[in-house]
């Protein structure tokens, strides 16, 4: 990874559903580890937590009680299903584009992920473009994730860049909550299929298509104005 420069500004971007269509497949992986354990869960309201800490996201579906009994089991199942079907996983067009042109106007780009070390490190493969990142965060970083701020702050750490100064991008409401929380501004990739009312409304300050999208509107985007 480069840092051989430090730059004033990142932008920081999450992985999964922003650079990688990886969402559908960790909703798949959920539905079926979720029925493996014995308490199926419908599928829409699995989507509707992609995107959110693990344990929360276990919280916010099966309840404490349940959680408590059988959520090492269902995250257990998960990662066994998804990582069964990682052949399915593929970058999300114009995402690697979009990194190198982030790195080439001059700014630390940070992956904000708290994707566990197994899968961030198959998602890195996929990007092949460590070169034109500065930092990444992981699981590893924080003891809870989005839409708890703590991965933001790691990430902002991680090149010594002040909120004032960045800008993230993801495609899911809890990426907006964490980055806001954080005090920085955040936009909104409808990629990862969350509406765009719902990413406005959950703070977002623009919102594109997915990654070539923004890319192909870079000079216009909130970014330019960092």
């Amino acid at each position: 990874m480069n840092s051989s420069t430090k730059p004033r500004t990142a932008v920081l971007l999450d992985i999964d559903g922003t650079l990688v269509e990886s969402n559908y497949l960790h909703i798949d992986a959920w539905d079926r580890a979720f029925v493996a354990v014995g308490h199926p869960v419908q599928v829409w309201r699995i989507h509707r937590a992609i995107g959110m800490d693990s344990g929360m996201l276990l919280r916010h579906l099966l309840g404490g009680d349940v959680a408590d009994a059988v959520g090492g089991a269902a995250k257990e199942k998960h990662t066994e299903f998804y990582l069964a079907r990682a052949e399915r996983l593929r970058p999300i067009p114009g995402a690697q584009d979009l990194l190198a042109a982030l790195a080439g106007r001059g700014h630390a780009v940070v992956l904000a992920t708290s994707a566990p070390e197994e899968e961030l490190t198959l998602l890195l493969s996929l990007l092949d473009a460590d070169e034109h990142l500065a930092a990444v965060t992981s699981s590893a970083d924080v003891d809870t994730a989005k839409p708890d701020p703590d991965i933001i702050k790691s990430a902002l750490g991680k090149v010594s860049v002040g909120a004032a100064h960045a800008v993230m991008v993801g495609d899911s409401v809890w990426d907006v909550e964490a980055a806001r929380r954080t005090g920085v501004d955040c936009i909104g990739l409808l990629s990862g299929g969350f509406g765009a009312e719902e990413l406005l409304s959950a703070g977002a300050i623009a919102v594109y298509d997915d990654a070539a999208d923004l890319l192909a509107q870079l000079d216009g985007s909130p970014i330019a104005h960092l």
